[in-house]
């Protein structure tokens, strides 16, 4: 007996076989019924789609690819790669619900290096001004979309994760707790997360009428470059009762310090974190940090880039970031 094809199961649903290539790759929007029962009936007759069938007509390997220019030092660590595994392991459910394969390129120079297997689309995570991923996949004439804005390119679609509210919600609530001198660890790589960071802090300490403590930290430094800078910002300006930490690897590192100078957290010093990852989870005491629904904006990045591999551009919005209060800066939180 002859195994089933697409102009069968076209027929069975009553559809066209373009409306059957499209529920299953996902590329072109197909009624969510429809959808289901042309899979239902998949399943009854025992078809499945060729994916090498499928590249060969089309010219693409089903292939995605996942990449970003963080540091090793603060992708990495406790958080086993954190905010880029969280998205990752996202995207590839959500790649893999239209039948495509995602690849993941660590955050890691000679993985970095070596990245010139053929992709279809690559999402890139937070990519800075001038990012080298960004030139090697444009040199490659690779689909580009971004989680987070890339600065200076608003040609390349993206996923607004919102990094400015971020810092504004931490902060408020660390003013909330009492705190009337906020002192701000800021990655010196051009990121949006760090760049609208910067611009909400000074925008906040202004219209609050507090003093401003800025320090800018070598994403590369990770826990030990917040480590250090918290050690001199406590001992030169002894009343700071604040930090807001726009990475979480710093953060970690300002909570090593303030237990080695005896400040009692969250008594004598509040600490507040961007990222809602192991890092925070697992730090004592544990962090106050955001949650940036990743798992939704993986799958509304995976959506961009398919439509930017046709041909289409745009932009999407991540949902409303929400604080997740912990004991780093209220004593009352679990």
């Amino acid at each position: 007996m002859s195994k089933p094809t697409i102009s069968d199961l076209a027929r069975a649903a009553g559809v066209s076989v373009t409306t059957v290539s499209h529920a299953f790759s996902g590329r072109r929007h197909v009624d969510p019924d429809t959808r289901r029962r042309i899979q239902d009936l998949a399943a009854q007759m025992g078809y499945h789609p060729s994916s090498m069938a499928r590249a060969l007509r089309s010219g693409r390997t089903g292939t995605i690819a996942l990449a970003s220019s963080m540091p090793f030092a603060v992708a990495a660590g406790p958080s086993r790669l954190g905010f880029l595994m969280e998205i990752a392991a996202s995207a590839a459910m959500s790649a893999l619900s239209r039948d495509l394969a995602l690849c993941l390129i660590p955050p890691h120079p000679t993985a970095q290096a070596s990245s010139a297997a053929g992709f279809d689309g690559v999402i890139l995570v937070e990519p800075m001004r001038d990012d080298p991923m960004v030139a090697h996949f444009e040199a490659r004439n690779t689909p580009i979309v971004s989680i987070g804005t890339v600065p200076g390119r608003p040609d390349i679609p993206s996923v607004d994760i919102r990094s400015a509210e971020t810092a504004t919600l931490l902060l408020a609530h660390l003013a909330d707790q009492g705190c009337r001198h906020i002192a701000a660890l800021i990655g010196t790589s051009p990121r949006t997360s760090q760049i609208e960071g910067e611009a909400a802090y000074r925008a906040f300490v202004a219209d609050h009428a507090l003093p401003a403590t800025l320090d800018h930290l070598d994403e590369a430094g990770g826990e030990e470059a917040g480590y250090r800078a918290t050690l001199r910002l406590l001992g030169a300006e002894p009343g700071i009762d604040g930090i807001f930490a726009a990475i979480d690897a710093f953060a970690s590192g300002a909570v090593r310090a303030a237990h080695d100078l005896g400040r009692e957290i969250p008594a004598q010093l509040r600490i507040v974190t961007r990222y809602d990852g192991l890092r925070a989870k697992l730090s004592q005491p544990p962090l106050t940090a955001v949650d940036l629904h990743l798992p939704a904006v993986a799958e509304q990045a995976v959506q961009l880039l398919l439509s930017r591999i046709e041909g289409a551009g745009g932009r999407a919005l991540a949902e409303v970031p929400e604080l997740v209060p912990r004991r780093s800066s209220t004593a009352s939180a679990g």
